[in-house]
């Protein structure tokens, strides 16, 4: 159950990070999908010290990661474009 809520609230926190930076025209649902995982990853490191996985969904934990996928999709633009949008 715990890789279907994984893939689910990736989407979600991917398709969110993706409107606030503006690529959610460029990205379909994998990309997503991928953004938001890595993205909860990356915010997870860098807020919380660790993995968030561990703390049960809360909306800290939500925002951190919806923190870690625009902070991901801002350096992704940053090497595609070199600027951010």
């Amino acid at each position: 159950m715990g890789i279907i809520l994984w893939l689910i609230i990736g989407g979600v926190i991917g398709w969110l990070a993706s409107m606030i930076m503006r690529t959610d025209a460029q990205q379909g649902i994998f990309l997503n999908i991928i953004v938001g995982i890595v993205g909860a990853f990356i915010g997870g490191l860098v807020f919380s010290g660790g993995s968030i996985n561990n703390q049960p969904l809360t909306i800290y934990s939500f925002l951190v990661s919806l923190l870690g996928a625009v902070v991901l999709l801002a350096i992704v633009n940053l090497a595609r474009r070199g600027r951010v949008r």
